[in-house]
């Protein structure tokens, strides 16, 4: 569990998505599912922790069929509003999905561990119901921006106020723990981008000069691993008097 919407933080939250700033992170969003994850048409999609329906929607103009839970009914009933019966969306906890394992192909978690006590809990579930990817974005803590939204924050009640960050190294930990050694993919955006109106493009860096954006994406490619159980001889070979397979007559033909 973590902070859950009420209309006051769930209005500062759609403020923001509504500036220039959360306008640019849904660029950034929607060109890291294109290029990154290359979604074909009709994949299922679970957005974990779905708000409004901001980025079910953009999954929804790739073609892909959409869900969402989020445990707040007050962003639930925005995202009715705004996505209407094309999504199911239903009330549930990051940390508790009501999904059977590997039910969708993809797992969306946009700006939501940032609201969560523990992330661990719920990158498990996101990566139990997803069979071919998880894809989070997260407040970056190495931001010199958020830093500052995150000092300004004690001064003036703000919706930094509330909210964990955390840096590319200390996600990447995180991901080691829940799905082992996989497959990563990552960009980040730069405060600079917020600047760029006129061309209406985020500016995204390339993930081996800039971890220092205000926003960071990774795309994760699960990959399973299979464990065996030895079973033990309980007779020695040699003390076997018998064939372990009887009443079978084997022909040898010339």
């Amino acid at each position: 569990m973590g902070i859950i919407f009420d209309i006051q933080l769930a209005k500062a939250y759609e403020a923001w998505c509504r500036s220039p700033k959360g306008l640019y992170m849904d660029l950034f969003v929607e060109k890291m599912i294109s290029e990154t994850l290359k979604p074909f048409k009709h994949e299922r999609v679970i957005d974990i922790g779905c708000g409004s329906g901001n980025h079910l929607q953009i999954a929804g103009r790739h073609g892909m069929d959409i869900s969402g839970i989020d445990a707040s009914p007050y962003m639930l009933t925005l995202a009715r509003n705004r996505l209407g019966d094309r999504c199911e969306l239903k009330k549930a906890d990051a940390e508790d999905l009501p999904y059977e394992d590997n039910e969708f192909d993809l797992a969306f978690l946009i700006n939501t561990l940032e609201f969560i006590d523990d992330p661990l809990p719920a990158l498990l579930e996101a990566g139990r119901v997803a069979k071919r990817g998880v894809f989070i974005v997260f407040f970056n803590s190495m931001s010199l921006h958020i830093r500052w939204q995150k000092i300004s924050s004690i001064f003036r009640k703000t919706l930094f106020a509330r909210i964990k960050t955390y840096s590319l190294w200390e996600m990447k930990r995180l991901l080691n723990r829940a799905y082992g050694p996989v497959q990563m993919t990552w960009k980040s955006l730069p405060m600079s981008a917020c600047c760029l109106r006129k061309t209406g493009k985020p500016l995204i860096s390339d993930s081996s000069f800039l971890p220092f954006g205000y926003l960071i994406g990774i795309s994760v490619t699960l990959t399973y691993r299979y464990k065996t159980d030895n079973l033990s001889l309980k007779e020695k070979i040699n003390g076997v008097k018998r064939a372990v397979v009887e009443g079978i007559h084997i022909s040898h033909s010339k």
